[in-house]
């Protein structure tokens, strides 16, 4: 994957969890949930101000920088010749994912959360893009490949 297909898929994934966030925002008020998929899935609007599962909400301002941080460092390395293969893939969806919720912070001052599942706390597709693109830089590192 070039550095043009990472930039396509980085705007994908910003594009779909922007435009679903607005979507949710405009149809649901605070704390109001419809099924999606019976009792399995629900779309469930919160407002979170601290960081993975709303840890340490008086936090924000840490949270807003270390997100401005990754973004800056994220970038700097896909624009770079030497990230390839699955390390490029992880890294691009990573970093979608964390410009998606710094949008959010930047804009509103939290993170429009709406994803429910039994027994997980709300996320949204920014905070799956994080955990897919840091599960597959696990994995190259687990295998000895950068």
């Amino acid at each position: 994957m070039g550095r043009w297909a990472s930039g396509v898929l980085a705007l994908c994934i910003l594009g779909l969890d922007q435009l679903a966030k607005w979507a949710v925002g405009s149809h649901l008020a605070l704390g109001e949930s419809v099924p999606i998929i019976g009792d399995v899935v629900r779309l469930t609007r919160v407002h979170n101000t601290g960081g993975a599962f709303g840890l340490l909400p008086e936090h924000a301002g840490l949270f807003m920088g270390v997100a401005a941080s990754v973004s800056l460092a994220g970038a700097f390395a896909l624009l770079s010749r030497r990230v390839h293969g699955l390390t490029r893939i992880g890294l691009t969806v990573f970093w979608a994912g964390t410009v998606g919720n710094l949008v959010d912070r930047l804009r509103w001052g939290h993170v429009l959360d709406f994803l429910e599942i039994p027994y997980w706390p709300v996320f949204n597709i920014a905070d799956a893009a994080i955990v897919v693109g840091a599960g597959l830089l696990c994995w190259r590192l687990l295998r000895g490949r950068t």
